[in-house]
């Protein structure tokens, strides 16, 4: 199951540009906007409204004052829920971000949603090894395939621990930006979706490496939908494709990755689902994430 209806956000207090994550975030761009908290909650309302307008399930737990957790709207990076009643708790780069693993999150899902294990990889950060989540890897779940671009914040070693926990097969590669330097999530250069993936190749410059994720999407029957760097800064790689109620699918982005892409990459999109976008660039400035990491896929049952 590559999608779900239901998903996790959570609504921030403290929202702002934080320092400790613009160190290897080159997305990440420090506001001018006093605001940035207002601004942002007024573009996650926005994109809740929509989400559920088209018949998701969005489940949004308001993040608390304190601790202070300037990147709790990117609940993604910290947990990730799967079929057969599993999460999975990841290791933290930013140490400010491991204070966004607030039990009330998790207690607000447990009392929803059926959970019977749970894979603790936040051990590694004693050993400053990270992680981060659905950030870090973008999960082929069909395919039992992870994709995942090595950096500060994705460690081989860890990433192996999960594949061999989660029994998911590893692609390892690395991606850089146009000016060389190491991306820091996989989820801002590729989408994986039930019959598509969206990456931008030009980003994996070891041609070993691109041929064997190339291979690797071929074989998994997916069409790949090239963009190019311009669009990638754009965060037109991190984008969702989620469902609503009925199973109708939809992919989900920010009105600035939309109007990065032409009519051409629209069409082709719009061929497999219809585009939600929505206004995030606060968010997208201050925070250096855009809709896909705001948003993490529940795939547990529900509680009868």
């Amino acid at each position: 199951m590559q999608t779900t209806s239901h998903l996790l956000m959570i609504r921030p207090v403290n929202f702002g540009y934080n320092p400790e994550t613009a160190v290897n975030n080159s997305f990440q761009v420090a506001g001018h906007d006093a605001n940035a908290q207002d601004l942002a909650v007024k573009e996650f309302d926005m994109l809740v409204e929509k989400l559920r307008s088209h018949g998701m399930d969005v489940n949004v737990i308001d993040d608390t004052p304190e601790p202070y957790t300037p990147d709790s709207i990117f609940p993604n990076n910290w947990i990730s829920f799967h079929t057969k009643g599993t999460i999975c708790l990841y290791p933290m780069f930013a140490t400010n971000r491991r204070k966004e693993r607030k039990q009330g999150v998790i207690d607000s899902i447990k009392s929803r949603f059926q959970v019977t294990d749970t894979i603790d990889l936040t051990g590694y950060e004693e050993d400053n090894l990270f992680l981060e989540g659905t950030g870090s890897m973008v999960l082929d779940r069909d395919n039992k395939i992870a994709y995942a671009c090595l950096s500060p914040r994705t460690d081989l070693k860890v990433l192996n621990d999960f594949g061999e926990q989660m029994d998911f097969d590893i692609i390892p590669f690395i991606s850089v930006d146009a000016l060389g330097k190491e991306i820091y999530h996989t989820n801002v250069m590729m989408c994986v979706a039930d019959k598509y993936v969206v990456i931008c190749l030009d980003s994996i410059r070891d041609e070993k490496q691109k041929t064997e994720v190339t291979e690797s999407i071929n074989r998994s029957g997916k069409k790949i939908i090239a963009i190019s760097y311009k669009q990638m800064e754009s965060f037109a790689g991190n984008m969702l494709q989620v469902e609503n109620a009925e199973g109708k699918k939809f992919l989900v982005m920010s009105s600035q990755a939309y109007y990065s892409l032409n009519p051409e990459q629209v069409k082709e999109l719009e061929h497999f689902n219809p585009i939600i976008h929505s206004p995030l660039e606060n968010i997208e400035t201050n925070g250096g994430g855009s809709a896909r990491c705001m948003i993490a896929e529940v795939f547990l049952d529900v509680k009868r």
